[in-house]
Parts: structure tokens; sequence; C-alpha cells
């Protein structure tokens, strides 16, 4: 069985519950989440605010649309070089 699915926000939000004086113990313990998950996202989003992990996830999928457009754009070309090597 899959767990919860959290947003960056949450994580952040769960990792400052523990920053703010409970436990780790406690806290996983509340949100039926693991240490190690825990250990995980703080590693991750340690030192983040919840704008900045916005920010940071806005700017990974426009890093990803960009790499997708770059790979299309060169297919592109690599299909026109051989199909023009091909007329001549």
């Amino acid at each position: 069985m899959k767990g919860k699915r959290y947003t960056t926000e949450d994580k952040i939000r769960i990792l400052r519950e523990a920053d703010a004086g409970l436990s780790i113990v406690e806290v996983c313990r509340e949100r039926n989440i693991s240490e190690q998950t825990f250990h995980r996202w703080k590693r991750q989003f340690g030192m983040m605010e919840i704008p900045e992990a916005r920010r940071l996830k806005d700017l990974e999928r426009e890093n990803s649309e960009l790499k997708k457009m770059l790979a299309d754009s060169l297919l592109k070309n690599r299909v026109l070089e051989a199909v023009n090597a091909k007329k001549w």
C-alpha cells in the first residue's frame, strides 16, 4: 500500500514542527511517516522556507521543459541533416 504524497510545502511544515521543539520521533508518529523519510526530507529541504521551495519547484519544472525543447530541436536538426545528405 502506498502512503500519502506530501507536497513540498507540507514537508517543510513538518520539518519546522521538529525545529519548534517537538522531538523527531513525536513528529514522525503524529504524521505517520518514518524517521528515514523525515531525515531524507531534512537533507533535501533542510533550511528552505516555503517560498524558496516553491521557486525551486518552478525552476525545476522550467528546466525540464527547456531540456525537452532542446532535445526536440536537436532531433529535428539531425533528421533534416539526414534527409539533406540523402538528396545530394
